[in-house]
C-alpha cells in the first residue's frame, strides 16, 4: 500500500470534513513544485516577463502554503488520533519533509522577489523564517528516521526514493542559507548562517547519497516500484541537485563572509573545495537524470495513473535546473546554460499538467486519500 494509490478508500460526498480527515503532508509537494518553478523563472535576467510570472507564482505559493497549513492544522484539531496514525505509516510519514522544503522555496522567493518590494524588511522576514525552517528540517530529519526504526516496518523490496524526503529537507534549507548570505547585515550574523548551513548540508547530503546506493541495490534486486510510485524515479535527482546548488552558493557567497570574519587564509581553499564538490555532484546527477528518464519512459509505455505523487517530477527537475544554470553562469559554459533552459521548459510543461489535474482532483475530492486510515475505520474523535 502506498501514499499515492489506496484501493477501497474514496471520497464520499455525504461525509463531512472528508478533505480534512484525509489530508496528508503529500500536498505540500505542490508548494515545493510551484516554488521551485518560480525560482527557475527568476534565473533569466534578460527575460523580465519570466521574472514577473515567477513573482506571481511566488505570491500564489504563499497563499497555497498558508491554505495547506490551515487544512493540516484543522486535521490535528478535529481528528487528533487519526492524524497521529501517519507516524506509523512507512510512506506517508516521509512527506513531512515536504513542509520545510515547501517553506524554503517561499523564503528563497522572498529574497529574490520580495526584497525589490519591501527592501530590508523582506530580508528580515526571510532570515526569521529561515531559522524556523531550519528547525523544522532538523525535526523532520531526526523524528521521521527515528519513527522508521521504532514504530514502522520496512523491507528492502518496498523501499523507494520517498525515504529521501525527510532527510533532504536539511540540505534544502542549507542552500537557502547560501542564497541569504549576501543580504544579511553584519559579518557575524552572516558567519552564523553560513556555519549553520554547512552543518545542515553535512547532516543531509552524505546520508542521502548513502540511501541512493541502497536504492540502486533495491532496484537491481526487486525491479521497479509500482506505477503509482513512478514519480519517485526523479526524487533521486533532488538531493544531488540541491546538494550541488548549496555548494555553488557557499562558493560564490561564502568567500567574502569567511574573509570578513578573519578566515581569509582559508576562504579561498574552502570556496574552491565547495565549487569542485558542486561540479562533481552535478556530474553525478547526470547519471541519475538519465536513469530517471529511462525508468519514466518504461512506466509511460505501460500506463501511468495520475496521483499527487506527480509533483515529485517538479522539484527535483527544478532544483537541478537551477544548479545547472548557476554553474553555467559561474564557468561561462553555454552548453550548460542551454541544458538548464531545456530543463526549465520541461519543468514548465510538467507543472502545467500536474497543477491543472491537481485542481480537478482537489475539487472532486479524489486526491484526498490518507493511506494510514486504510487499516481501520476512522476513530471519529473530535478534539
Amino acid at each position: 500500500m502506498t501514499a499515492f494509490s489506496v484501493p477501497g478508500i474514496r471520497p464520499t460526498p455525504s461525509e463531512g470534513h472528508w478533505r480534512i480527515l484525509h489530508f496528508t503532508p503529500n500536498w505540500f509537494a505542490a508548494t515545493m513544485g510551484t516554488g521551485i518553478f518560480a525560482i527557475c523563472l527568476a534565473q533569466f535576467p534578460n527575460a523580465p516577463a519570466l521574472s514577473i510570472f515567477g513573482e506571481v507564482l511566488w505570491l500564489a505559493n504563499i497563499v497555497l502554503f498558508a491554505s495547506l497549513s490551515a487544512l493540516y492544522a484543522s486535521k490535528w484539531i478535529l481528528y487528533p488520533r487519526d492524524a497521529l496514525r501517519v507516524f506509523a505509516h512507512p510512506v506517508v510519514s516521509m512527506f513531512f519533509g515536504c513542509v520545510p522544503m515547501g517553506l524554503a522555496t517561499i523564503i528563497n522567493g522572498t529574497v529574490i522577489f520580495g526584497a525589490a518590494w519591501f527592501g530590508q524588511a523582506a530580508i528580515s522576514v526571510a532570515v526569521g523564517l529561515w531559522w524556523f525552517d531550519a528547525a523544522l528540517a532538523v525535526l523532520s530529519g531526526l523524528a521521521i528516521p527515528f519513527a522508521m526504526v521504532t514504530r514502522q516496518t520496512h523491507v528492502l523490496e518496498e523501499m523507494s526514493a520517498v525515504w529521501l524526503l525527510p532527510v533532504v529537507a536539511c540540505e534544502v534549507t542549507a542552500a537557502s542559507g547560501g542564497l541569504l548570505l549576501p543580504h544579511i547585515p553584519g559579518a557575524g550574523n552572516q558567519m552564523t548562517v553560513l556555519f549553520a548551513s554547512y552543518v545542515l548540508w553535512a547532516a543531509s547530503v552524505p546520508l542521502a547519497l548513502g540511501l541512493l546506493s541502497i536504492l540502486f541495490l533495491r532496484m537491481v534486486l526487486h525491479n521497479l516500484p509500482p506505477a503509482s510510485m513512478a514519480s519517485t524515479a526523479f526524487l533521486s535527482l533532488g538531493p544531488i541537485g540541491t546538494g550541488a546548488l548549496g555548494l555553488i552558493l557557499f562558493a560564490l557567497n561564502g568567500n567574502a563572509v569567511l574573509a570578513a570574519n578573519g578566515l581569509g587564509l582559508v576562504a579561498g581553499a574552502m570556496s574552491g573545495a565547495a565549487f569542485l564538490g558542486a561540479i562533481l555532484l552535478w556530474a553525478y546527477g547526470l547519471w541519475w537524470l538519465g536513469m530517471a528518464l529511462a525508468i519514466t519512459a518504461r512506466y509511460v509505455a505501460n500506463g501511468l495513473p495520475f496521483n499527487l505523487g506527480w509533483w515529485g517530477y517538479t522539484f527535483p527537475i527544478g532544483v537541478y535546473a537551477v544548479a545547472t544554470l548557476r554553474l553555467a553562469a559561474a564557468v561561462h559554459f553555454p552548453a550548460l546554460a542551454m541544458l538548464g533552459a531545456v530543463l526549465v521548459i520541461v519543468l514548465a510543461a510538467i507543472w502545467i499538467v500536474v497543477a491543472v489535474r491537481t485542481c480537478f482532483g482537489a475539487v472532486d475530492g479524489t486526491l484526498f486519500v490518507d493511506p494510514s486510515l486504510a487499516d481501520g475505520a476512522p476513530s471519529g474523535l473530535t478534539r
